[in-house]
């Protein structure tokens, strides 16, 4: 059946809401229910890497490459930005040593030249991004090649792409210096991006990063499924139900492999089945990476491994542009991005970062303004860190900078990837994101953002 972009659709998010409620029912209905004793994170294909190189399971990103401690592993791509580009092409370094000072012009609204914040704090490119060195004599292995840095020291590259740990991984499987789920769409900093060994999914799959887990569509960007009907191996869907759910046909020439198998539908017609489940696309899906088929009763979106749980006090909540995360009392919670607009492109949305450009955003530089507008998620006494992605934290709340437990006034709240996370003083409803999109161009490039664990209105990724 052909796909077209007319078929009216019905918005069914008050069952997406309840299908979240509690991380046992989101793994469940992400597709993650698997049976006993079966694979529960990301497979991958197992390609030649230098000595001192491995590859880590993280909890969002799916498999990423580290070094030998298990830091994770970053690239800087060269980004197009409003005016010029920022990061670094193929075979090209361009984080070095030097203290930016000045805004760039290359995309905020702010002009060229003027003095950036915290100067006297303020870390160079390196130190924010310390290189990942390779030993003088390193000779390339597989698409891991060899760069010589201004300074004559040698640095490895992955896809001819600089190689570089953030300052921000402090524990082995941490993934905060970058991630693949920034906000979707254009006006956005040059980001750093983890860097991983291909899926192991056969041709015609893909594999990406969501909030919800590693979910897995087409190359075409569409959604696959699975069905509670369906047997281990086995389809049970035929006719008309094959009308709207199309199984995904396995070309005559393909093996099965690793968490892929085959079912046969009819004689010399093999259809692709995930961890024993055949999958299908949904004839209605008229937007990429939809998790709308996933709200048909017996239908789930397919997930090779689903996100860390949030606290056991958070809830879900619908919104007009889909479910997010909320506290306790329903309150949506908020997600603060910031990139400067220096040369280097360095994060201002971490406490160890400048934070002027936050109070500027939520209080108009005011910090008494900026807490009533933009409170913090505060965490209970007995609250403890959950896994890499939520942690608690203690912040200074008038300098918004990390704080030490015994410091006067510091508060603990809860961070998502070492982010402190904030309410809206302006929701007054549970499902209120009154203050989504507050900001520099929508809050992508600084500003605050709803933590919108599906967003049912994007309409496909880049």
């Amino acid at each position: 059946m052909k796909r077209t972009l007319t078929i009216k659709r019905t918005l069914t998010i008050g069952v997406c809401a309840a299908a979240l409620i509690g991380f046992g029912a989101f793994a469940v209905n992400s597709g993650a229910a698997e049976p006993a004793g079966k694979r529960t994170t990301e497979d991958y294909v197992h390609v030649p890497m230098p000595a001192g190189v491995q590859v880590v399971s993280s909890e969002l990103e799916g498999p990423v490459f580290a070094d030998g401690a298990g830091h994770t592993l970053y690239v800087w791509p060269l980004t197009s930005l409003r005016v010029g580009f920022a990061g670094e092409g193929k075979n090209k370094v361009g984080c070095l040593d030097e203290v930016a000072k000045t805004t760039g012009g290359m995309m905020s609204p702010y002009p060229p030249g003027l003095i950036l914040p915290d100067l006297d704090k303020r870390r160079s490119c390196t130190q924010e991004w310390p290189p990942f060195l390779a030993p003088d004599d390193a000779k390339p292995v597989g698409s891991w090649t060899v760069l010589t840095r201004p300074d004559g020291k040698k640095q490895w590259a992955y896809d001819e792409q600089a190689v570089y740990m953030s300052y921000f991984d402090r524990e082995p499987g941490d993934v905060n210096g970058a991630t693949m789920t920034n906000p979707p769409g254009g006006d956005k900093p040059a980001y750093r991006a983890p860097i991983s060994p291909p899926s192991a999914v056969p041709p015609g799959f893909k594999v990406i990063t969501t909030r919800r887990g590693r979910m897995i569509i087409t190359t075409k960007n569409y959604s696959i499924y699975i069905s509670d009907r369906d047997g281990q191996n086995k389809s049970n869907c035929f006719g008309e139900c094959a009308e709207t759910w199309e199984p995904v046909i396995a070309p005559a020439t393909v093996k099965a492999g690793g968490d892929w198998t085959l079912v046969e539908r009819s004689p010399g017609v093999r259809q692709w089945a995930f961890r024993g489940k055949p999958v299908y696309t949904y004839a209605l899906d008229t937007q990429q990476d939809s998790l709308r088929g996933g709200d048909v009763p017996g239908w789930h979106n397919v997930y090779t491994q689903a996100a860390a749980s949030p606290p056991k006090s958070f809830t879900y909540q619908d919104s007009e542009t889909g479910v997010v995360l909320a506290d306790a009392k329903g309150k949506s919670l908020y997600i603060y991005h910031c990139g400067d607009d220096a040369i280097d492109q360095l994060a201002c949305d971490v406490p160890d970062s400048p934070q002027e450009y936050r109070l500027a955003i939520c209080g108009g530089g005011d910090v008494e303004r900026c807490l009533k507008t933009y409170p913090y998620v505060e965490a209970k006494p007995e609250d403890k860190t959950l896994n890499h992605l939520w942690s608690v934290m203690w912040v200074n709340p008038k300098t918004g900078h990390s704080a030490k437990e015994a410091e006067p006034g510091a508060l603990k709240v809860w961070a998502f990837r070492a982010r402190p996370v904030f309410t809206y003083a302006g929701d007054t409803q549970p499902g209120d994101i009154n203050g989504h999109d507050h900001g520099e161009f929508t809050g992508k490039r600084n500003g605050f953002q709803a933590f919108l664990v599906r967003d049912e209105f994007f309409g496909g990724r880049e």
